[in-house]
């Protein structure tokens, strides 16, 4: 025993066998796995989305130098190009068309936008919060019509809204969009998520038992946390409000009350109607017409971003 117990002592220790990499592994390249052919078709697909999200805008900046002239003598390819600079004296046409008409399309546009927009932040904050943190009989059956309602097209509803405001006498008045933007049951689900993820119920709780009223807990406690939420709320009606056409054309018959969409389609119409060419004039309308909402989207680009990201985390 002694004899074998020192032979198996001294005897070399079996070195486990490396095993060869398989060739699927050595093919497989750094980088989470991605090859690179997907990350060119990745790098592709982004180009060409780049070029079809800017080329309008860049035909849009290059037509709105052009005079009437050489807006239709440069089609196809030769219209992505400067030719005369005339962006002065289309400037000065639009504000001075029709005693000035534009610039009160645009007060107008900016008064339904952002008071729409404000009233129906406020609205969704207060009906989301009351869903999320309120115990009810039927509140499931309230959430599941709110995201039932948002599913509907608005365009399906303006008819009926068109009805009832005739009966109302408020057509042809600001009310008549003022009133329809006020309410958004995607605005209401959006401000619920946010209130779910981003108050906690203990602190709600605190401050009931420091004797907080449900209107002051309201406003210095849920509207200060979801400062993030609301921004992201406001910027999303603010822009709805702002491309809005088919309710306005609708609800109003008076040029002095239409906003900027309405009016540039007005301008847009009057080839067919009267013989009047303004698209010169549609074009450098429309150019302006998105400085004021790239300025306001440029503003609140950080509130939107870290909206999102705390809504996500739900």
């Amino acid at each position: 025993m002694t004899a074998l117990s020192e032979a198996r002592r001294t005897a070399p220790t079996a070195r486990p066998k490396r095993r060869r990499p398989s060739r699927a592994a050595e093919e497989m390249p750094v980088g989470h796995g991605q090859s690179r052919r997907s990350q060119l078709f990745v790098l592709a697909g982004l180009g060409l989305f780049f070029v079809y999200s800017v080329a309008p805008i860049w035909w849009l900046v290059v037509s709105a130098t052009k005079d009437q002239r050489d807006l239709y003598a440069s089609p196809g390819v030769e219209g992505l190009w400067f030719g005369d600079l005339n962006l002065l004296e289309n400037l000065k046409l639009v504000l001075t068309y029709d005693d000035g008409v534009f610039a009160r399309w645009t007060v107008n546009t900016i008064f339904y936008s952002g008071t729409g927009a404000l009233v129906s932040t406020l609205i969704a904050l207060a009906a989301g919060y009351g869903i999320a943190k309120f115990r009810f009989r039927g509140r499931r059956i309230a959430l599941g019509f709110i995201v039932a309602t948002f599913l509907v097209p608005g365009m399906l509803l303006a008819f009926p809204l068109y009805l009832l405001f005739t009966k109302m006498g408020l057509v042809d008045t600001v009310w008549a969009v003022l009133i329809p933007s006020f309410v958004n049951a995607f605005s209401v689900y959006l401000a619920k998520v946010y209130c779910d993820s981003s108050v906690p119920d203990e602190l709600l709780d605190a401050a009931r038992v420091d004797g907080a009223g449900e209107v002051r807990l309201f406003f210095q406690i849920v509207v200060r946390i979801m400062t993030s939420g609301a921004a992201t709320i406001f910027l999303l009606a603010f822009v709805g409000a702002w491309n809005s056409f088919f309710l306005p054309l609708m609800m109003l018959r008076g040029s002095d009350k239409w906003t900027l969409a309405l009016g540039l389609y007005s301008w847009a119409g009057k080839r067919v109607e009267s013989g009047t060419d303004l698209t010169s004039l549609v074009i450098m309308g429309s150019l302006l017409s998105t400085i004021p909402l790239a300025v306001f989207m440029i503003a609140m680009a950080r509130f939107w971003r870290s909206g999102v990201t705390l809504g996500s985390l739900k």
